[in-house]
């Protein structure tokens, strides 16, 4: 059989190896290993994750001011659409004539847009009729309008009745007459509200 070679057995392994064996702390002789190094702070740029109670917050207090600007504009249009804006005449029959020259001899619904409270103003049904005078305009031999002095039926406090007669006369000598009657109202001077 072949030999066996032996083995010696192990005799202080480290020691043997010039180290000393780790022995258990607090034992004599032994050397305490130094606990490990802290670990690495995290990097300046970068903060702990916030709760999600941040965010929440910041949500509510998002949609809060979405709400009130939005109330906010909806009551400041429903406030200012029926305000005048502008100056409106100084009497009833003035808005009266200002109106009429706006609408036949100007024929310029911008003006008499302006000379409209902003109840009755409705830019299509005026553009309309400055079109129609236009029209006619368009129609007759050199149309020429005129009127009436305007003047005031009916007056109490803020609300007037004013009336007047338009004529129409072309360079033919064609002749239209027509009775109009105005509904006119102060706010900040006088406005034109209904033409019947």
């Amino acid at each position: 059989m072949p030999s066996q070679q032996a083995f010696p057995a192990p005799t202080g392994g480290a020691e043997a190896a010039g180290t000393p064996a780790p022995t258990a702390p607090g034992t004599p002789g032994s050397a305490a290993i130094p606990p490990p190094p802290p670990a690495y702070p995290l990097y300046p740029g970068t903060a702990e994750p916030k709760k999600k109670r941040g965010l929440l917050i910041a949500a509510i207090a998002l949609v809060v001011i979405m709400v009130l600007c939005v109330g906010g504009g909806v009551l400041a249009f429903l406030t200012l659409r029926n305000a005048e804006t502008g100056e409106g005449a100084k009497e009833p029959a003035v808005a009266v004539d200002e109106f009429l020259t706006a609408v036949y001899k100007d024929r310029d619904a911008t003006k008499a847009t302006n000379r409209v409270c902003a109840a009755s103003r409705d830019d299509k049904k005026i553009a309309a009729k400055v079109a129609e005078v236009q029209k006619y305009a368009s129609e007759y031999q050199n149309p020429r309008f005129r009127w009436t002095t305007p003047k005031v039926d009916n007056q109490t406090g803020d609300r007037a009745t004013v009336s007047t007669r338009v004529t129409m006369t072309t360079a033919d000598e064609k002749v239209a007459d027509q009775d109009l009657r105005f509904t006119v109202v102060q706010k900040t001077g006088w406005w034109v509200c209904e033409v019947a």
